[in-house]
């Protein structure tokens, strides 16, 4: 039995109408899900605001309604409770409904433009090697201990936040890996958790589509460390020229990685080919099967974050060396032809650049880099022209076609990536919608030990048109039509 004031602590109320006494079934921001005797959140959202359903929830039994406006209408026997801010209030709402799970655990919070997924995925791998019981919240999928839950976004909303952090603190989880967005940070979804620590990857540009300037997606990012508490530790990568600017005002211990920087934790690329790369990092030196120079840093932040939660630094190296690729980074085949095909998440200019310059450093340039990209509907629109010219510009052939068009015709995003490709490279340019037409073109335009990346989706396993899925993974779609070549 859940008694209202009880979950009421740290909220920002402004005023209440009516007793905070009673008991109360659950929490809800969604007034379809409400039932009898729950609390209704009024959210106000980017495409819908929760207070225009209010009414809505109590005819479906909500008995306590949370507003930063008081509705005209006060039904009596409904308890009322304005808040300054509905985002931060669920927030609190959620973590005491469910006891505060994230206290329970170590918590780590992964923010940055690219690696997010990367890091938080091996850190799980790496610590349950280690022979912990761990928790992921990620793009990809969530994971409590072993048992498997698909994912919906980046940063979950605080409800199932904290419904999974509950789950794992009674699994007897000791430690979590979370990627958090700057969408999750900015909507309060992650300002009533605990957390032991932070990791900064990298800045660059993406979600100006949400936040009105590359500025405020900064600030965004660093508001996440203002609010790490002292006991908490800030790992940020130093060779990134906001890395410093993120834990310039945190209270907590303040550690940083990179490459190029005198750093608490420092690596050398002695090694970088397309089986793995050689690294220095610090004084010791270990292979592992990641590649890339983004890898590199990925894994220094692995390592460092090991280390500050306790493990021994050859037992942190041994185990860097086992890890295994996540799902959509960077994970490549190679066909009876020895044409190597490679399927990558990078959807950011930023990410993009970075492995089209991984395969430029591992190639001889004896053999064809053919590039398959596209960019997303209903989405910052920006980045397209900068895509399309980082593609057209790093490979020998590129075939701009779709990418999760969802409302937007997909002929149009393309026409403006194309705005991007230069004149020297308009020759060099396919445009091709369909987007399984476009990775087949790839496959036959490629010879033995050519390389063919295909951008953007990685993980994915759909395609968003006008609001459906359809079943759609580039690389299952690719290995089959590589075999059908070898045929």
């Amino acid at each position: 039995m859940i008694i209202l004031k009880d979950i009421l602590y740290k909220v920002a109320i402004e005023a209440v109408k009516g007793s905070t006494e009673m008991c109360i079934n659950k929490i809800e921001f969604d007034s379809r899900k409400v039932v009898e005797n729950d609390v209704f959140v009024a959210i106000r959202g980017t495409v819908s605001n929760g207070h225009n359903f209010i009414e809505t929830a109590i005819n479906l039994g909500a008995i306590v309604i949370v507003c930063d406006t008081f509705p005209d209408v006060i039904v009596t026997g409904v308890t009322y409770i304005q808040v300054k801010d509905t985002n931060s209030a669920l927030a609190f709402l959620a973590a005491n409904y469910y006891g505060n799970p994230s206290q329970n655990l170590k918590l780590i919070g992964i923010t940055g433009t690219n690696g997010k997924t990367t890091i938080a995925s091996l850190l799980y791998q790496l610590f349950q090697k280690a022979g912990y019981k761990v928790g992921l919240l990620s793009t990809v999928k969530i994971m409590v201990d072993d048992k498997e839950y698909k994912a919906t976004h980046t940063t979950p909303d605080s409800l199932t936040i904290n419904y999974y952090l509950a789950e794992m603190s009674e699994m007897g989880v000791e430690y979590c890996f979370m990627e958090v967005s700057s969408h999750g940070i900015h909507q309060k979804r992650t300002e009533a958790l605990h957390f032991e620590g932070g990791v900064f990857t990298n800045l660059s540009h993406d979600h100006l589509d949400y936040h009105p300037t590359f500025a405020d997606y900064r600030d965004v990012k660093k508001s996440f460390f203002d609010h790490l508490p002292k006991s908490a530790f800030a790992l940020t990568n130093i060779d990134d020229k906001n890395g410093l600017v993120m834990i310039q005002n945190t209270a907590a211990r303040k550690l940083t990685y990179a490459l190029k920087s005198y750093a608490d934790y420092k690596a050398q690329i002695l090694e970088n080919q397309l089986s793995g790369l050689l690294l220095k990092i610090n004084d010791s030196e270990v292979w592992v099967r990641l590649i890339g120079t983004f890898n590199a840093y990925n894994l220094l932040a692995i390592y460092g974050t090991a280390i500050e939660l306790g493990l021994d630094k050859l037992e942190a190296l041994r185990l860097l060396s086992e890890l295994e690729s996540v799902s959509g980074r960077f994970q490549f085949i190679v066909s009876n032809f020895q044409i190597t095909a490679i399927v990558d998440y990078a959807h950011t200019p930023d990410a993009l650049e970075n492995v089209l310059k991984t395969i430029n450093d591992i190639r001889s340039n004896n053999e064809q880099l053919i590039t398959v990209v596209g960019c997303g509907g209903d989405r910052d629109k920006t980045k397209r022209p900068i895509m399309a010219n980082i593609a057209s510009t790093m490979s020998n052939k590129v075939i701009i076609t779709s990418d999760n068009p969802r409302t937007e015709d997909p002929i149009d995003i393309i026409a403006d990536m194309e705005e991007g490709v230069q004149p020297q490279n308009q020759r060099k340019t396919l445009s091709i919608v369909d987007r399984k037409q476009a990775i087949k073109t790839a496959c036959q335009l490629a010879g033995p030990n050519d390389i063919i990346l295909i951008a953007g989706k990685g993980h994915e396993t759909y395609q968003e048109i006008n609001g459906v899925r359809h079943d759609f993974d580039d690389m299952k779609i690719v290995q089959e039509l590589l075999e059908q070549l070898n045929k």
